[in-house]
């Protein structure tokens, strides 16, 4: 680490929807220099949301405490349309984004129960999650409304309002009052700006709070140019095919309070719910222990002797005679498990 870089005291805005290196072939901001740059900025926290998955926030987690910066846990999952059960071609593969932070413990396990289903149950081109499955897991979250690919977003794209507005308050029923923010994105996209006004009129109607945020994919600006050919690799596409997907500006960076602040001075309630909702999001993980199941035993027994009474008994339904030869095995084994302790796993 440079010990010679000056840092910023700004604190007044966090980062919240933020694309690591692990939202493969989308983002290309690796955790290392992210953490480092957002440290360099002043920011006391910033978040991890990779699309669909969790494989980043173990490593996030350690490099952020390192250096000093604090870790919010979390993904922008993908809610489909209908029920994560549903797979019709047209119908169901465009699910919708939902950016999703673990406040506690039990929201950093729900979002690991979710995430892990969208891949088990719903996966058809992406994981995804559903309606009911957010209610179940929603203990110990915090969503956020995401992008244009946001399900609120994408009906004020279409200029259904009302819709817009069933819909967010369906969501802030899930997650609770006060666990569901609007997003307010600015990239320079002319249909962001259409977004922003919409959300901020349904902010007003709903009194569901706002939240800026900035859909970082990459570290700084110039980085967009390797964003750019992720893109091309993950769509099949050369750079020079003008009718590929694009992000459309080289806005998606990690861009500091005060860059933020001209963006978003009109509505500093978004800004200031940054920091509240990184106040809020306190987890902490414990690397020095065995974290083993607590299984529940019959008087008399320990777990040690209750294995071993367990599977004697039992050998003789797997072998119809049991040898000396089977009997010195299981004695090999129980004694490898009672000598690594994992007679209760």
């Amino acid at each position: 680490m440079n010990r010679d870089v000056t840092y910023n005291t700004n604190t007044g805005f966090v980062h919240l929807h933020v694309h690591t290196e692990y939202s493969l072939l989308d983002g290309a901001a690796r955790i290392k220099d992210l953490i480092l740059a957002a440290r360099e900025q002043g920011m006391k926290a910033l978040a991890i949301t990779d699309h669909g998955v969790m494989y980043g926030v173990l490593d996030f987690y350690k490099e952020a405490k390192k250096q000093g910066v604090k870790p919010i846990l979390g993904c922008e999952v993908y809610v489909a349309p209908r029920s994560r059960f549903d797979k019709a071609p047209q119908l169901d593969e465009s699910p919708y984004h939902l950016v999703l932070l673990a406040e506690n413990e039990q929201g950093y396990r729900n979002l690991l129960k979710l995430v892990s289903l969208a891949y088990i149950d719903g996966f058809y081109y992406k994981p995804r999650v559903d309606k009911e499955l957010l209610g179940k897991y929603s203990e110990g979250l915090i969503a956020l409304s995401a992008c244009l690919g946001g399900e609120v977003a994408g009906l004020l794209l279409k200029d259904q309002p009302q819709k817009a507005k069933e819909k967010a308050l369906e969501y802030q029923q899930i997650f609770g009052v006060d666990n569901f923010y609007l997003e307010l994105q600015d990239h320079g996209l002319q249909e962001q700006r259409r977004v922003n006004a919409g959300i901020i009129q349904l902010s007003r109607e709903t009194r569901i709070p706002l939240v800026a945020t900035n859909d970082l994919h990459y570290v700084r600006r110039s980085d967009a140019k390797v964003q750019d050919v992720l893109l091309c690799i993950q769509t099949a596409r050369t750079l020079s095919d003008t009718s590929r997907m694009s992000f459309g500006s080289q806005e998606f960076y990690l861009k500091d309070y005060d860059e933020m602040r001209l963006l978003f001075g009109e509505y500093p309630e978004a800004l200031a719910n940054t920091v509240k909702i990184a106040d809020r999001c306190n987890l902490d993980f414990n690397f020095g222990g065995n974290h083993l199941p607590d299984f529940a035993i019959p008087e008399g027994y320990t777990l040690d002797s209750y294995l071993s009474e367990q599977c004697r008994s039992k050998v003789g339904d797997y072998y119809p005679e049991v040898t000396q030869e089977i009997k010195d095995r299981l004695d090999y084994e129980l004694g490898v498990i009672v000598q690594t302790g994992f007679a209760g796993y």
